[in-house]
């Protein structure tokens, strides 16, 4: 039975582990911190419970497969509930679209607030996505990138839907609203990309959602993390908590084994849900062999994040609240090039609550709010303009929509780049890896498997096909395929 240590537990990092075992794989889980989940985890602050991060469930099938295949079902671990409607939009102007849930709603909502044409061209927009959806997420997002080659075949219909053009872009050749554009723009923020460089290819996340829905993990995400780590201790998965990887041990060019900070493990392969730029510097100690790989690589943004809790039950705060800065392409100029401290952030607030009663917590009402901010490849010092930046993300949801908030906060806490920088040991800090740029996808992303040396494998935001849930979950069943085929059923 062949040895697999797996290091780190985020959503790619139990998959492939729940996966692999199935497998027959003898699999070994690290994890640095204390509890399960990477950026999925829960925090627990005061009595109130946090998901730290992923809210937004999207095709929920891929989590059922990990527990089907480990001869258990979802529903048994987990109760998926649908959000209605999936976000609401509020812009600069002060006006705001409730978007998805049911089809109809959300183009009678488009045609009421911006016309019968861009309800029109909505429709003709999510058509281009299926058609995008159909080929890169149906066809490719499980299959292997190895070779330039196997990229360049798919070309002539990546020419069609014109990949060249960026997510932003493609919207404004159908939209003529710029309260709009934005709005369906914005989902490769969910992936640590810039809308106005992310390539177009992004846009299937529109038709993905409305495929599989929108959904929320009754109790909190970490919910689905306690259902796998449940079934991988079932199964006789080895889960080290509390134990970081510091060396991937490699002879020959072949991994032999991995050395954490308490003893030198011994195994077949490795599988690491670790941040690669991280892992290639600090646990392997050489560059990438591939080109494209090796320099120059563009990072996420990173994210400041404001967990509070509210003595006062917002009740007319939708589950998920996507509020615009006024400055939107400069503003993301200055958080993706410039990395600068901005004053203005664009903000996601999640309300759990308003799906999920049991968040309500101690009679009191839970939230997160998220601003993308730079990563820590720029200049700003956060351990002295923390405080500073919470106040602005306070006073600009009081004005914005939640009255009298600072007066009724009874519990907070936040997280800064730093956090993912040494934390979570992802690069400078970026939130979702290297960014989905078009020369930086499918091939041209780190390669789920290692050229540098046999036994090295990689799943996570950063390998193909990419970051969100959806994405890391795919990145499993990409990784998956390449050791079977290097190993075979054990």
């Amino acid at each position: 039975m062949k040895k697999i240590i797996v290091i780190g537990s985020g959503f790619g990092g139990l998959s492939i582990a729940a996966r692999l075992k199935s497998k027959g794989f003898d699999v070994k889980l690290l994890e640095k911190q204390a509890d399960l989940g990477g950026r999925a985890r829960t925090f627990i602050h005061n009595g109130y419970k946090y998901d730290a991060g992923p809210t937004v469930i999207t095709a929920p099938y891929l989590i059922e497969e990990l527990f089907a295949m480990n001869q258990e079902k979802l529903s048994d671990y987990v109760n998926l509930l649908p959000v209605k409607p999936w976000y609401r939009f509020l812009f600069d102007n002060g006006e705001y679209l409730d978007y998805g849930e049911k089809l109809g709603l959300t183009v009678k909502e488009i045609k009421s607030k911006y016309g019968y044409q861009n309800a029109v061209s909505y429709i003709k927009l999510l058509k281009h996505s299926k058609r995008i959806f159909n080929k890169a997420y149906t066809e490719l997002s499980d299959q292997p990138f190895e070779t330039i080659g196997s990229m360049l075949k798919h070309l002539p219909e990546l020419i069609r839907i014109r990949f060249d053009r960026s997510v932003y872009q493609s919207v404004d050749k159908f939209i003529g609203n710029k309260n709009l554009n934005q709005a369906l723009s914005m989902h490769p923020l969910l992936v640590g990309g810039n809308p106005y460089s992310t390539t177009s290819i992004y846009l299937l996340i529109q038709y993905l959602e409305w495929k599989w829905g929108v959904f929320y993990s009754e109790g909190g995400t970490g919910k689905i993390v306690d259902g796998l780590e449940r079934i991988l201790e079932k199964n006789s998965v080895d889960i080290k908590k509390n134990t970081e990887a510091k060396k991937i041990i490699y002879k020959k060019n072949r991994v032999v084994g991995v050395e954490t900070d308490k003893e030198v493990l011994h195994c077949d392969g490795v599988v690491c849900n670790s941040d690669p730029t991280y892992t290639y510097e600090k646990l392997l100690g050489f560059k990438p062999k591939k080109v494209s790989n090796r320099f120059n690589l563009k990072h996420s943004m990173s994210l400041f994040v404001l967990y509070f809790s509210t003595k006062k039950i917002y009740k007319d705060v939708q589950h998920h609240t996507i509020i615009f800065s006024r400055r939107h392409h400069d503003l993301l100029n200055d958080i993706f090039n410039k990395k600068i401290f901005i004053n203005d952030p664009s903000l996601y607030l999640h309300r759990p609550g308003a799906t999920d009663p049991s968040m309500i917590q101690n009679n009191n009402d839970t939230f997160y709010v998220l601003a993308p901010v730079p990563n820590n490849l720029g200049n700003v010092n956060w351990s002295e303009r923390a405080e500073e930046f919470s106040n602005i993300i306070i006073k600009t949801l009081q004005e914005k929509i939640m009255p009298e908030l600072s007066e009724n906060i009874v519990d907070s806490f936040y997280i800064t780049p730093d956090y993912f920088e040494h934390e979570l040991n992802t690069y400078a800090g970026s939130g979702f890896g290297i960014q989905p740029v078009f020369t930086q996808s499918a091939y041209f992303r780190y390669g789920n498997k290692s050229l540098e040396t046999g036994g090295l494998y990689f799943v996570g935001a950063s390998t193909h096909p990419g970051a969100g849930i959806p994405g890391v979950l795919s990145t499993s069943k990409v990784t998956e395929k390449l050791i079977l085929r290097d190993y075979g059923n054990n």
